[in-house]
């Protein structure tokens, strides 16, 4: 065999190691929460014991839920009734439309005099509810219910019981975090439109920030996202997103030109560009290390690789290895993930790409913008 045949089988079968580690990981919290969640310890019971460990707090607590999430029935008549028992005042309740996923509701009930806010449903929930409180100093509790519930793993908090997250929301301490805005400046649909240029300078068409809370991504990650089966989630969770993955293995490497800060514009070609505010995400993956949701900057990570299977196999090893805390600083890698971080960030590609925000599809883009807010959240955590 030819030394790079070699080095082929040796990076694909450290990634079947890996994969298969993810597997397990995966199948041992697939079991938990099937315990968990189990008819013995069901929605009434996790209730009374709800009821039996909250003290009074007389906080006013607003619920923004999304009611396409099965559970929310149930735990809405394990919330009153927890509530009542335990003599808080009656809580506000918010449903999410597909119009309007959150922000319009939390801000009601910030208007409403809420004291604390609490998102409950998936990713999307969470970003809805943090854009209707950001600046205003009340606090976001979260249940989380969604695939890959990425702030509230970040924050450790309860994954698999909503109702210990409810009782974070309601005991736990406040704790300020940054949050993310990217803009799209250029739509890639605007290639073909004369006008657009002329239309964007008009105060009236101004581009619209999308809040982020995690991670903002262009290229392969985005296209994954956007590829992933709905039906295919609802039933394995966020494996879906590996299926989805496994169809653009073989996508051409893009060619961006970013501009960190005040620095000069680069190029580079790579398959996908990280913009983050912490980094950890489901199956014990670490995208950004480094990342701090409370240090007022920006990670970034240009993720590339080259040479097919074999990139792809050592890409998901220094991946894997950034999990275990663990850096592969070897040069000339075929798969690599470069680090830096900015404030503010330009991006442009020419050819257009996909672009999306904490999993949630922004749309195919040829220039964009990402910056910092500093401190801009309040969101509660466990006491410990």
């Amino acid at each position: 065999m030819t030394w790079e045949a070699w080095v082929a089988v040796s990076a694909a079968v450290a990634a079947l190691s890996a994969l298969l580690l993810v597997l397990v990981l995966w199948l041992r919290q697939r079991e938990l929460r099937r315990r968990i969640e189990s008819p013995r310890a069901g929605t009434s019971a996790r209730a009374l014991r709800l009821a039996r460990d909250v003290e009074e707090t007389g906080q006013l607590v607003a619920f923004v839920a999304n009611p396409s999430k099965p559970d929310v029935p149930a735990l809405r008549a394990a919330v009153l009734r927890a509530c009542q028992e335990q003599g808080l005042p009656e809580p506000l309740w918010y449903e999410t439309t597909i119009a309007d996923p959150g922000v319009g509701q939390t801000r009601k009930a910030v208007g409403e005099g809420a004291d604390v806010v609490v998102a409950m449903g998936g990713d999307g929930t969470v970003r809805a509810v943090a854009e209707g409180l950001v600046g205003t100093g009340i606090p976001m509790g979260l249940m989380p219910l969604g695939t890959g519930n990425l702030l509230a793993r970040n924050l450790d908090l309860p994954l698999s019981d909503p109702l210990a997250a409810m009782r974070i929301a309601l005991e736990g301490r406040d704790r300020t975090i940054d949050v993310g805005w990217l803009r799209v400046l250029r739509w890639e649909s605007d290639l073909d439109d004369p006008v657009t240029e002329a239309a964007e300078e008009q105060p009236d068409d101004l581009p619209r920030d999308h809040i982020f809370l995690v991670i903002a991504g262009l290229g392969f990650d985005a296209a994954m996202v956007a590829d992933t089966d709905e039906h295919l989630k609802a039933r394995v969770g966020w494996i879906a997103y590996f299926v989805a993955g496994m169809r653009h293995l073989h996508g051409r490497r893009t060619r961006v030109h970013v501009r960190l800060d005040d620095q000069p514009m680069t190029t580079t070609r790579l398959r996908s560009l990280l913009i983050g505010n912490c980094g950890r995400l489901p199956g014990g993956l670490t995208l950004l290390p480094d990342a701090v949701v409370d240090d007022g900057w920006l990670d970034i990570a240009a993720i590339d690789t080259r040479g097919g299977v074999a990139g792809w196999a050592q890409l998901f090893g220094e991946v894997v290895l950034q999990g275990a805390g663990m850096r592969n600083d070897l040069p000339a890698k075929i798969g690599r993930i470069d680090h830096t971080r900015a404030q503010e960030v330009r991006v442009v590609v020419q050819g257009g790409e996909h672009v999306q925000v904490d999993g949630d599809i922004v749309g195919r883009v040829t220039e964009l913008s990402a910056r910092v807010d500093p401190a801009a959240l309040v969101v509660r955590v466990a006491l410990v």
